[in-house]
């Protein structure tokens, strides 16, 4: 048997101003952005570069339930986890490009790491593994 996880849902507020975080700030490619006219909603799919694993579905919230969700998907905790190859070069980029770290960088027994938000309050983690971790071959 053969599955894996094609996407991850991520609550936004608005699609524009996420895909311009996500592709400006972050350098994320937009791999598509289709409007459903039955469903009156966009299907605006997202992926870190030089990714060929699971991509961010960047959904809207349309329903005052999902409110509540932008930006706290996880309840506070980490949510997502953005693999890199080159951690210092990745970080200084993001600080530059205005990306609020609220966790500086630490070195870890599995790689080093920082803690930062996204353009709602989501908590995303920024990881270069260390050579003998079993996710270090899936970032290249």
């Amino acid at each position: 048997m053969i599955q894996s996880i094609v996407h991850i849902a991520l609550v936004v507020k608005d699609y524009d101003e996420a895909i311009e975080f996500y592709t400006q700030k972050l350098h994320f490619k937009l791999i598509e952005d289709t409007y459903q006219a039955e469903q009156n909603k966009r299907w605006v799919v997202v992926a870190p570069p030089g990714s060929n694993g699971t991509t961010i579905l960047l959904a809207k919230a349309s329903k005052p339930i999902q409110d509540p969700f932008v930006g706290n998907q996880a309840g506070g905790r980490v949510f997502l986890f953005l693999g890199t190859d080159n951690f210092d070069r990745d970080y200084l980029e993001m600080i530059e490009s205005g990306i609020e770290f609220v966790r500086p960088p630490k070195e870890q027994d599995y790689g080093k790491v920082a803690v930062f938000k996204d353009l709602y309050g989501n908590l995303w983690d920024l990881i270069q593994f260390v050579p003998n971790h079993p996710m270090f071959g899936r970032i290249k």
